[in-house]
């Protein structure tokens, strides 16, 4: 199902460093989260590590908890956790081991088997928030940020539960927010709000730029537009990379023409699917 879900999606001309992945169920968001994972191409092979962050669904607890186990195991078999990376992160004030906080977490079981079949010699550091802030989330991020073959992936979905309209307003918006780079978005916009306020202010310090991959809902794929939930695909990537293609797209424009742009964009990706000083300190929220 996983190769399935991944033929013919669109690659960019450069990978990115992190992305940002639904997680609902395959036939929802499957689509849109195998978009995010295209985008590797055949650098997918090369990574080594990926930090893997969900939000927590059914555990509450204070700051960001990492396991204790060696490795999670699929259908697809068994994808073994950097131990050694999951050890550094435990300098870190916020970060707590429980297992229990992983236990049941689909946020982060779900994108396994993309993993296991783009990047088979990859290990996992699978970190879940509970409690925690985006300056939290973004020391995280920076302990193990490293080089190429590390790779971010922050698992949330979008609004849930409105109408079809409102849900493809909100979620549009919250794609241009996510692209401009504020810190404050809420719960409303996104289950994974914290992480993905933690990314942006890790992203920020790298001057990397994001870019929508893929953006639709539920009533898009296999629910009823009634109560829907929505799903964006975000790749982050080097400026120096795409500097050519952001000229063609506007982005050296000034702010309001930018701001445009992305509306474009996002009405564009909508019509696709038929409608529509110690390392914290650093990333405090500004």
């Amino acid at each position: 199902m996983v190769a399935a879900l991944l033929a013919g999606r669109h690659m960019p001309a450069r990978p990115p460093k992190a992305l940002i992945v639904p997680h609902a169920g395959y036939v929802y968001s499957g689509k849109v989260a195998a978009q995010a994972y295209a985008s590797l191409g055949s650098t997918a092979h090369a990574l080594r590590r990926v930090l893997l962050l969900g939000p927590s669904h059914r555990e509450w607890f204070r700051g960001l908890g990492v396991p204790t186990v060696q490795a999670f195991t699929t259908p697809l078999g068994t994808v073994r956790v950097d131990t050694a990376a999951v050890s550094r992160l435990c300098a870190l004030p916020a970060v707590v081991r429980s297992d229990a906080a992983h236990a049941l977490e689909h946020s982060i079981e779900v994108q396994l088997p993309f993993l296991q079949h783009l990047a088979p010699a990859a290990e996992i550091v699978p970190v879940v928030a509970g409690d925690a802030s985006a300056a939290e989330v973004a020391a995280v991020i920076e302990e193990l940020w490293d080089g190429p073959e590390t790779l971010i992936v922050v698992s949330s979905d979008l609004s849930h539960y409105h109408s079809y309209r409102t849900a493809q307003a909100i979620d549009g918006a919250t794609a241009q927010a996510i692209v401009e780079g504020p810190t404050d978005l809420s719960g409303e916009q996104a289950c994974g709000c914290v992480l993905v306020n933690g990314l942006t202010l890790a992203v920020r310090a790298h001057e990397l730029r994001a870019e929508v991959l893929d953006l639709c809902n539920s009533g898009d794929t296999a629910g009823d537009k009634q109560r829907v939930v929505g799903y964006g695909a975000f790749g982050f990537f080097d400026p120096g990379e795409q500097r050519e293609k952001d000229r063609a797209r506007g982005r050296d424009l000034p702010l309001q023409t930018r701001r445009a742009v992305v509306c474009d964009v996002s009405a564009q990706l909508n019509t696709q699917h038929g409608n529509r000083a110690p390392v914290e300190a650093r990333y405090r929220e500004r």
